[in-house]
Order: structure tokens, then sequence, then C-alpha cells
């Protein structure tokens, strides 16, 4: 059965929105500084696993707009072909990017999706969809990558108020650019 694996890029103090892009932290997002061959190699490793793209509205328009010009490369070419499923009480159909809108229950769409057959699901961004996936426990493994800066107020990875979780750490990696790499499981 597929796995569901977040993965998502964080600022030390918990931040995953990058509206605009943060020009003034540096040009096309504050991630992007950190992401070297190291970081590349792991991201289109993981990406390699999955069968299926999740995300949320916001994280969808920003990937339809921007990704559509991205072709070079073996991560922009997987993602690109990769079947995406959107969750959106607010879209309608027809999506682009080989989308499909999940209708009714986000939980029961996603637990669906997990009894499919196929490798791993994967999901970047989309904090509110987390905390929705991890209310359910529909969440198998949180790929965390904790930026060493801070941007102060925006959307946190886990907003106040989400229920109580133990996680075990399985996995964790500093890259040379001092990018802390940590993998949880639901215990």
């Amino acid at each position: 059965m597929p796995q569901l694996n977040v993965s998502t890029l964080v600022t030390l103090d918990g931040v995953i929105q990058d509206p605009g892009g943060f020009q003034e932290l540096e040009e096309g997002g504050w991630g992007n500084r950190y992401f070297d061959e190291e970081a590349q190699s792991c991201a289109i490793k993981h990406l390699g696993e999955s069968d299926a793209f999740l995300c949320g509205r916001v994280t969808y328009e920003v990937f339809k707009e921007s990704w559509p010009q991205v072709k070079e490369g073996e991560y922009a070419q997987t993602l690109n072909q990769m079947p995406t499923f959107v969750a959106s009480p607010t879209l309608k159909e027809p999506l682009a990017r080989n989308a499909t809108l999940l209708r009714g229950d986000v939980g029961d769409a996603v637990a669906e999706l997990k009894r499919q057959a196929g490798r791993d699901i994967v999901t970047y961004g989309s904090a509110g969809l987390i905390t929705t996936l991890m209310e359910r426990d529909l969440i198998d493994e949180y790929r965390i990558c904790v930026h060493p800066f801070m941007i102060g107020s925006r959307t946190r990875l886990f907003a106040e108020g989400v229920s109580t979780r133990s996680l075990e750490l399985a996995e964790s990696r500093t890259p040379g650019t001092g990018v802390v790499i940590l993998v949880y499981r639901p215990l």
C-alpha cells in the first residue's frame, strides 16, 4: 500500500510559506540558496519513490503557474509528468498539469488513494491539508528540511491548536548548507 509522505521546507521558526519569493532574502525564493547538489540528489531520490503528488489549492496554484516553464532537469521532468491530486473545496475542474480535483471529504479521498496499488504519494507545502491529514492519521512520514534563518509571521507548518502527536526520528542529515533534514514517522 502506498505511503503518504509530507515533504516540506521550513524556517527555523516553523514558517513554510514563501509569499512571492522573498526577494529581500534572495532571488527566486528563500529555499533556493540552500538547494545544492546534495539537496537536489535527495529530492530527486525522494520524488522518484512516488507515483503521485498531492497538494492543496494554494500550492497547486503556485505550481500550475511556475512549473510549465521549468522543463530541464530530472526533478522537473518527473514532477511535471506525475499525476497530481488537489484538495480544494473552491476549485473547479478542469485543472491543469495532470491534475485531478479530489471530491468530497479530503480524508476519505486520500485514504482511497492510499488503498490503490502503486508507490508512495508525496505532498509539499499545503499546511492546512497537512493538518487535516495528520488529524486523520493518514501521514506515514514527515520529511522536514529546517533552514537556518527566521522570517517571523507567516503560515506555519503546524498551526496553533493541532492535536498532540508522538513521532519517532527515523533519519537526520545536515548537508553542507546548514539545512537540517529530519525524517519522522508516527509512533
